[in-house]
């Protein structure tokens, strides 16, 4: 882990179940300074949420094992929860939509550039 960058001293949950996304998306939050957790399926990601607490979540919505939404639901169950960015290759606006009364920070759709992920995290996150 890097000692400086936008990200330093924060750690991220990053879920998704393509792997080369994963590696991607881990890359560039490390190059941020970022400690990155990664889960490739719901159930993971949930476990890895409760048991690190991490500082912010990129979370996929379809995942094997719980969709997006049933993780981002157990997210926002805790007190005071992390911001969250939903990714997703889905356009319907149906998702948004229950994506946004689950409460979900961001809504991002893939092909998401790394840089455009980092921006609205950090934003979320008030990071400069």
């Amino acid at each position: 882990m890097t000692t400086d960058g936008r990200f330093s001293g924060q750690r991220i949950l990053v879920v998704d179940d393509d792997q080369d996304i994963l590696d991607s998306t881990e890359l560039a939050f490390r190059a941020e300074g970022a400690d990155v957790i990664l889960a490739a399926d719901g159930n993971t990601a949930v476990s890895l949420f409760l048991a690190d607490r991490p500082d912010g979540v990129v979370l996929d919505m379809m995942l094997p094992g719980r969709s997006g939404f049933l993780v981002l639901e157990k997210i926002k169950e805790t007190t005071d929860p992390p911001p969250v960015v939903m990714v997703t290759a889905n356009r319907g606006k149906r998702h948004l939509v229950y994506a946004e009364n689950l409460g979900v920070s961001a809504y991002l759709i893939k092909p998401v550039p790394l840089q455009r992920l980092l921006t609205t995290l950090g934003d979320l996150m008030g990071l400069q």
